[in-house]
C-alpha cells in the first residue's frame, strides 16, 4: 500500500493574480484548465510542479463552498490535499476506514479513468483530504485530474523542481495529525525539528501550531528550489518575499528548501 501526494489545491478570491504570482515567482506554467469545476461555481488553473501539481481555484458565482471557505479563513489560502493511491483496492480500503471513523464523504465520483473521493473537512479537520485512484497507476505520469498527460509540455523545473511537504496548522496539531494518520492508516513520525508529520510515498504532510491568527488549515508548502536568486528577485519585485527562505503567494507560505 502506498499513497502519493499528487496535488495541492489553493483557493483565491481572484484567479489571475495568483496565477501570475506562481508563474513569475516560481517559474511555473499552466498545464491544464478543468472546465468541469464550473459545476461547483469555480474556475481553475493547474500548474505542474515536477510530476505533481498546484491547483488554484476561484469562485465565479455567489454562495460556493470555496467562497465560504475564503470567508472562514479570512482570505486566500490552502484548500485541499489531494493524494493518489497505488491501486483501487488501496483507495477503497481508505474509504472503508473513513466510514469506520464516521468521516463523511463530501463529494465522490467514479469514472473509468479515476475514482475521486473528497472527505469532509469538518470531519478530517484542517482541509479537504482527498484520496483518489487513477487507472493508469502512474504517480509520476498520467493524472486524469490534470488532463492525463497533457500537462507534461508545461512542466518547468528551472526555478522550482518539486515540492516535498504540505504544512497543516492547528491550535492542536497533535490531534489533527492523529486524525489524518488514522484515516490514511499511516503512522506518524517526527522530523528533525520535532514536528509531527505523516510520511507519504513521495512527500509528507506536516502538522504545526497555528500562530498566524487564521486558525486551522493548509498553511504552507515546501518547494525544492533550483534557482534561489531568480526566485527571490522575482518575489521581491512582486512584494511577496518574506525572507531568504520563504515567500508568500495566495496567502500560503512557500518554504524554500
Amino acid at each position: 500500500m502506498s499513497i502519493h501526494l499528487r496535488q495541492i489545491c489553493l483557493v483565491a478570491e481572484k484567479l489571475a493574480p495568483v496565477a501570475e504570482g506562481l508563474k513569475s515567482v516560481l517559474g511555473l506554467e499552466v498545464g491544464y484548465v478543468d472546465e468541469g469545476v464550473a459545476e461547483f461555481g469555480l474556475e481553475n488553473s493547474i500548474f505542474p510542479v515536477g510530476t505533481n501539481f498546484i491547483e488554484v481555484v476561484a469562485p465565479i458565482r455567489e454562495n460556493t463552498a470555496a467562497g465560504r471557505y475564503l470567508k472562514r479563513r479570512a482570505g486566500d489560502g490552502g484548500y485541499m490535499v489531494i493524494c493518489q493511491c497505488d491501486s483501487h483496492q488501496t483507495q477503497l480500503a481508505r474509504r472503508k476506514r473513513a466510514q469506520e471513523l464516521r468521516v463523511r464523504i463530501a463529494w465522490e465520483r467514479e469514472l473509468e479513468a479515476m475514482h475521486i473521493m473528497q472527505l469532509h473537512p469538518a470531519d478530517t479537520g484542517g482541509a479537504f483530504f482527498e484520496i483518489d485512484w487513477d487507472a493508469t497507476s502512474d504517480p509520476q505520469g498520467s493524472w486524469a485530474a490534470a488532463g492525463g498527460t497533457r500537462w507534461q509540455s508545461a512542466k518547468r523545473t528551472e526555478v522550482v523542481s518539486s515540492y516535498s511537504a504540505a504544512e497543516m496548522q492547528s491550535p492542536d496539531p497533535a490531534a489533527l495529525a492523529e486524525r489524518w494518520s488514522s484515516i490514511a492508516e499511516i503512522p506518524l513520525r517526527k522530523d528533525a525539528k520535532g514536528r509531527l508529520e505523516m510520511p507519504l510515498a513521495n512527500a509528507c504532510v506536516r502538522f504545526v501550531e497555528a500562530t498566524d491568527g487564521r486558525g486551522e488549515g493548509l498553511g504552507g508548502i515546501d518547494v525544492v528550489v533550483a534557482d534561489r536568486k531568480r526566485l527571490l528577485d522575482a518575489a521581491h519585485k512582486r512584494g511577496c518575499r518574506v525572507s531568504e527562505s520563504q515567500v508568500t503567494i495566495c496567502g500560503t507560505r512557500f518554504y524554500l528548501v
